[in-house]
């Protein structure tokens, strides 16, 4: 994956998403070598990982603490 400085993709940015929709790669943007943003081919949303599939839906109730108050037995 292909990254580079926040300030060099300032001064180059449309050439650098030019170059991301006709590579197809991503490209992460750094500040100060820290990863900070990726820059992805906007048809690549849909063929990326994603969460689909990883957030499970339980009937329980999930707010519950466990706790038995006094007000619940009525």
């Amino acid at each position: 994956m292909k990254q580079v400085a926040a300030t060099e993709f300032k001064a180059r940015c449309l050439r650098l998403i030019e170059e991301v929709r006709e590579s197809g790669l991503p490209l992460v943007v750094t500040k100060r070598g820290v990863p900070v943003v990726r820059i992805l081919p906007a048809d690549a949303e849909s063929a990326g990982p994603g969460l689909e599939g990883t957030v499970l839906y339980q009937a329980d109730d999930i707010f519950s603490t466990g706790e038995e108050w006094e007000a619940d037995a009525k």
